[in-house]
């Protein structure tokens, strides 16, 4: 069996700890990594979440302090935050439902679906509402990560900062978010980068994968 393009993709990739400031993303490649963003699965198709891309160097500069002084994110060209849904609400959901009804037409089953998906979420603490919008969140990480090591795009995913602070620059509280992930896109620095050379150690597969038949 051929081995799989993406697979080897994945190999390629590494958290990229040194990007070279003078090389930048390509737009498309960068529109082709938010598509997959979008793209990605989330529960009840809710998508909770919002992504900022910023490649303006002063905010970048106020959001590294704030991060553990990691230089990926000003030396990359594009820095990505996701931002999750601080809470759900009705208003939300109900927006969720009027987008699918307008591009499916009228289905009974599926706002009879949201209407359980409101009973169940509304009554809610607001902090377990949000932490089940951030984990909607990592999963589009994990699409932006692949769709970026195809396209050989070097990435960084940190969760390593103070998102009040990141949450203060880019006003998120007012737009009723919470950040939750940064993803910097660059180019790795061939020179200076001590995680380059190093091989990728993962489990083995009998260690991480248990089968049932």
């Amino acid at each position: 069996m051929s081995k799989s393009t993406l697979i080897e993709k994945l190999n390629w990739r590494y958290a990229t700890k040194k990007m070279d400031p003078a090389k930048s993303v390509p737009q498309e490649k960068v529109d082709q990594i938010i598509e997959a963003i979008r793209m990605a699965p989330t529960s009840s198709g809710t998508q909770p979440f919002e992504v900022f891309v910023i490649t303006n160097p002063e905010i970048r500069a106020q959001i590294r302090p704030h991060a553990w002084d990691q230089a990926q994110i000003t030396d990359g060209s594009h820095l990505l935050v996701f931002a999750a849904w601080d809470n759900y609400s009705e208003d939300r959901i109900d927006s969720v439902t009027r987008q699918m009804t307008e591009e499916r037409g009228e289905i009974p089953m599926l706002n009879q679906y949201y209407d359980n998906l409101k009973a169940t979420y509304l009554p809610r603490e607001a902090r377990t509402n949000h932490d089940h919008a951030a984990r909607q969140a990592y999963i589009a990480l994990g699409f932006a990560l692949a769709a970026a090591a195809e396209l050989e795009v070097d990435s960084t995913p940190m969760e390593g900062f103070t998102p009040e602070k990141i949450d203060e620059i880019l006003g998120l509280k007012d737009k009723g978010l919470r950040s939750v992930l940064l993803l910097p896109l660059g180019y790795r620095a061939e020179e200076g980068d001590w995680l380059l050379p190093m091989k990728k150690v993962r489990k083995s597969r009998d260690t991480i994968v248990t089968e049932i038949a």
